[in-house]
């Protein structure tokens, strides 16, 4: 296989990214010239040495030294709440919105209706043990409005079964439309679907 063919393959892999998107990347960089190549391949290669995951939320964070993420080193956020959010994208979108200061655990993915996709069973069962201890009285599940969001909230729910007791479990109100991805919700839908949250 010659290098382009090889480049736009590995390109195709990147979610949302199609075989003539990932040609058109290619192209690009072959034109572009040598020294913006070489930073894009540096950036790439530095990414895993200086990017963390938070042991406590599952995000990904620019590492320095410290041991656990900004937004789970401040001791200013509320511990009675836990947000469980798909993507570190949607975390993102959240924080920007401005009206959630609870804690954040990063699920990691969906499940889809056929059966397909994961998140973080064991990982989430954990935290919810350990954020128990520290005073966790509410799980706002804030997943996209979109089917595999439901499918995977309803097996979230299932998860949670043995802290029913302990715990209230939210959901985010229909400030989201139908089929809508939380990464990409404005600030001011995010507020209101805060706000309306419900208990499910």
């Amino acid at each position: 296989m010659d290098h382009i063919d090889e480049l736009a393959q590995a390109l195709g892999r990147l979610p949302g990214i199609g075989p003539r998107q990932a040609k058109r990347f290619v192209f690009h960089l072959l034109a572009a010239p040598e020294n913006e190549r070489t930073k894009l391949a540096e950036l790439i290669v530095s990414l895993g040495k200086n990017v963390r995951q938070c042991p406590l939320c599952l995000r990904f964070y620019n590492g320095g030294v410290a041991r656990i993420c900004n937004y789970c080193a401040d001791a200013s956020r509320d511990d009675t709440q836990l947000m469980l959010v798909e993507k570190d994208q949607d975390l993102a979108a959240v924080e920007r919105a401005g009206t959630y200061h609870g804690r954040y655990f990063v699920l990691g993915g969906v499940l889809t209706l056929s059966g397909k996709g994961t998140f973080r069973k064991k990982e989430l069962a954990n935290a919810v043990e350990n954020r128990l201890k520290t005073g966790l009285k509410e799980i706002v599940l804030a997943l996209s409005a979109t089917s595999e969001g439901e499918h995977t909230a309803d097996h979230v729910r299932e998860l949670l079964a043995p802290w029913r007791d302990r715990i209230k479990i939210s959901a985010l109100g229909r400030g989201l439309a139908t089929g809508s991805e939380l990464e990409y919700s404005d600030a001011e839908t995010l507020r209101a679907a805060l706000t309306n949250r419900k208990e499910t």
